[in-house]
């Protein structure tokens, strides 16, 4: 007589456990991606407006950097979607469609954005010969495309249920984006340890220009392990342990939208906006 009432209630009492966990984990949520949207929004905007009224460099020179804060604008947008969504309990695919600029969109530019500083200190003839702003402008067509097959791919991938795919293929994609950056930035280091040749002034000059492009590859390359290197083990987890933690999703979530916030701030700095830093 007595196992029925112990079995009853202890299934209650794990519900209420578990209904209070998934509803601190979803107030973790709103405040994450509140977070994200409410920083991430109004820095990309002004870096936005501030490379078309040519505040920087120009437009040609900080092409690749325009269409990063596009893309992250993106994402600010989707952290409001989710906050929505989580918010009011709804079910939707489109954040699913905005995974492609999260796990593409975000880590190609950033790429793109190295291999420019790679090929200014390393090849310098090469670079000068592709530094027109059409080759940049060939360069985002064609990272935009694959961005946006990916985003339709996480659609495809959903609708039919395969999330070990998913995530092997995220992560995949990570880890190669991920190399192409360690490889810029091990070959601008080795650059930067070489004397440069003619005057002392000139050599000083290039040292310079070899640290700075150095430092912004290193911020970059550290700030995309601390987004995506949380949400790959967790991945890689779920697949292999057949478990969903909800704590270490909520932690990559809030590793990718601090470290999300690094880029932003190293334009806004390389630009004079913000001085109580020092200089990359």
């Amino acid at each position: 007589m007595n196992n029925p009432t112990v079995t009853f209630t202890t299934t209650e009492t794990s519900t209420n456990s578990t209904t209070q966990s998934t509803g601190l984990m979803d107030s973790l949520n709103i405040c994450a991606f509140s977070i994200g949207f409410l920083l991430g929004l109004p820095t990309n905007v002004y870096i936005i407006w501030l490379i078309i009224t040519g505040t920087g460099s120009g437009v040609a020179s900080e092409f690749f950097n325009l269409n990063l804060s596009v893309c992250e604008l993106g994402n600010s947008l989707n952290c409001l979607v989710y906050t929505l969504l989580i918010g009011f309990s709804i079910t939707s695919k489109l954040p699913l469609f905005s995974v492609g600029l999260v796990f593409t969109g975000r880590p190609l530019f950033q790429c793109l954005m190295c291999v420019e500083r790679y090929l200014a200190v390393v090849h310098p003839v090469t670079f000068l010969k592709y530094k027109p702003l059409r080759y940049r402008v060939i360069c985002c067509t064609a990272a935009w495309i694959i961005t946006f097959g990916s985003c339709f791919s996480c659609l495809f991938i959903d609708f039919f249920k395969n999330g070990e795919i998913h995530t092997e293929f995220l992560s995949l994609q990570f880890l190669f984006f991920f190399c192409i950056q360690l490889f810029c930035l091990v070959a601008v280091l080795r650059a930067l340890k070489q004397s440069g040749p003619g005057e002392r002034g000139r050599e000083r000059e290039e040292n310079h220009l070899k640290r700075k492009a150095f430092l912004i590859i290193l911020i970059t390359t550290v700030s995309m392990a601390i987004i995506y290197v949380p949400f790959t083990i967790t991945g890689l987890f779920t697949i292999l342990t057949n478990q969903f933690v909800h704590s270490l999703w909520v932690t990559g979530l809030i590793c990718y939208i601090l470290a999300g916030c690094v880029q932003p701030v190293l334009y806004l700095h390389r630009t004079g906006k913000i001085s109580c830093l020092c200089a990359p």
